[in-house]
């Protein structure tokens, strides 16, 4: 064995001590304290060990993955590539799902009385609705709005009003339009790595794509639409930076300005977009009118909200009154600034913890060749560059981490930006080992709990 890849195993076996060590301290807070609000620290879930209709299905899916992923990946045309990710993403998060059952894995994520489904008959006159929605955040606020509801603009609720208005009502189409769309999200990723990095370092990191761990709280949660929304964004500016396409970059720019009327938390997509810009940036100083027209488009969907009354900063102010309100004001940051770390681990998988390791390692050895053009075979210079973009990634969690309005139930809410950590397994020889670890830990978490948000 080398010696890299002993760090490897080191950096993971660090990562496995992590989550040991958040798991025995949150247990001992929650039963002498009981401020956590957990269940099964630090995850939102239940200890209850069972298998369902997906548990032969995930075996299959994780098997095809492990054993014929990384040669396809390598051999297909990139045309037929995205498309096989994206089915093999949905393939693999359908099936983890279905572990605990339509009703329980699918129907229920979304049809309690926090969820944003619980809201659309409020919204049958929607300019009324948007316009009296920050009058409805506070808890001691007349008819306040449910938990997931006043955490998030309303774009969040609009768009599951929108499904039913269009016939597909009911959490089970809402499920399947999450699941469906957030699957796409690996698409997304693939699709900027290769912009800014490279086709090989794509290619690598597709099957660890397609396998994350993540999959267990993208399905179904609204929040795997988030993520490949944010994705997309991304994936369209890295697409104009190196293409000096203003309509990808004002295509890009809409997409963040629907992020952010998603999810509050969005705007720190704007930290993984620094980092595109920083790669690209000799593609803007060519074009410059690119950031003009990425600005314009950011302003396209903000600009609407705030026509039909909706005024993001205040919801935002009263959404950080709420938070304190709740449970938010009462979880520890002292045990949650840490243990949010160790919830990611579970998230992205032990072969993501190797993979930043080595992503680190070829920043210390190669930091000129980070910020280079990828010219052909400039190699070492490539796998800078992608060092750099999961980089900026791990920064906007850190920052998310450290507000102190992420306490809890980061596994689920962080996924628009650790998706973006994945792409450092393509760093990873051994892929096939490190990818069985990722569906192991993946198969264990969704058949030893029962998550839930």
């Amino acid at each position: 064995m080398t010696r890299s890849c002993k760090r490897d195993l080191a950096a993971a076996g660090v990562a496995v001590l992590l989550v040991a060590a958040a798991v025995l301290v949150g247990h001992h807070i929650q039963r002498t304290a009981g401020t956590l609000f957990v269940d099964w620290p630090p995850l939102m879930a239940d200890w209850d060990p069972h298998w369902g209709p997906g548990t032969p299905a995930a075996a299959l899916v994780a098997a095809a993955v492990v054993g014929y992923g990384p040669v396809l990946a390598a051999r297909l045309s990139w045309r037929a590539l995205l498309p096989a990710a994206w089915l093999a993403a949905m393939a693999w998060t359908w099936s983890l799902a279905l572990i605990d059952g339509w009703r329980d894995g699918v129907v229920a994520r979304l049809d309690n009385r926090h969820e944003y489904l619980a809201a659309i008959d409020r919204f049958d006159d929607i300019p009324a609705a948007l316009s009296g929605f920050t009058g409805h955040i506070l808890i001691d606020s007349p008819d306040n709005w449910p938990t997931h509801v006043a955490g998030h603009p309303p774009g969040a609720t609009l768009t599951f009003v929108l499904l039913d208005r269009i016939g597909l009502s009911g959490a089970g189409w809402a499920g399947a339009f999450c699941i469906t769309v957030g699957a796409s999200a690996c698409v997304a990723v693939l699709v900027a790595v290769r912009a800014l990095c490279g086709g090989t370092q794509a290619r690598r990191a597709a099957p660890f794509l397609v396998l994350a761990p993540a999959a267990v709280w993208m399905g179904t949660s609204a929040d795997a639409y988030f993520a490949a929304v944010a994705a997309w964004a991304v994936a369209l500016f890295a697409l104009a930076v190196v293409g000096r396409s203003r309509w990808w970059a004002a295509a890009g720019g809409v997409l963040f300005g629907l992020a952010v009327n998603l999810s509050y938390g969005l705007t720190l997509l704007a930290v993984i977009g620094a980092g595109v810009l920083l790669l690209g940036r000799r593609g803007v100083l060519r074009r410059p009118s690119l950031l003009l027209f990425l600005l314009a488009g950011i302003a396209v969907v903000p600009l609407v909200f705030t026509l039909a009354g909706f005024h993001w900063w205040e919801a935002y102010h009263l959404l950080v009154d709420r938070y304190h309100q709740g449970a938010g004001g009462v979880r520890p940051y002292g045990y949650w600034v840490w243990a949010n770390l160790a919830c990611a681990v579970l998230a992205v998988g032990l072969a993501t913890v190797a993979g930043l390791r080595r992503a680190g390692a070829a920043l210390i050895e190669r930091p000129r060749n980070a910020l280079g053009e990828p010219e052909p075979g400039g190699a070492s210079g490539r796998w800078a560059r992608l060092a750099v973009l999961v980089g900026f990634a791990l920064l906007a969690i850190l920052i998310a981490d450290l507000s102190g309005m992420s306490k809890a139930e980061t596994e689920r809410i962080w996924l628009p930006f650790l998706l973006w950590l994945l792409p450092a397994c393509a760093f990873l020889p051994r892929a096939r080992a490190w990818l069985t670890a990722q569906a192991v830990l993946a198969l264990l978490v969704n058949h030893l709990l029962l998550t839930s948000w």
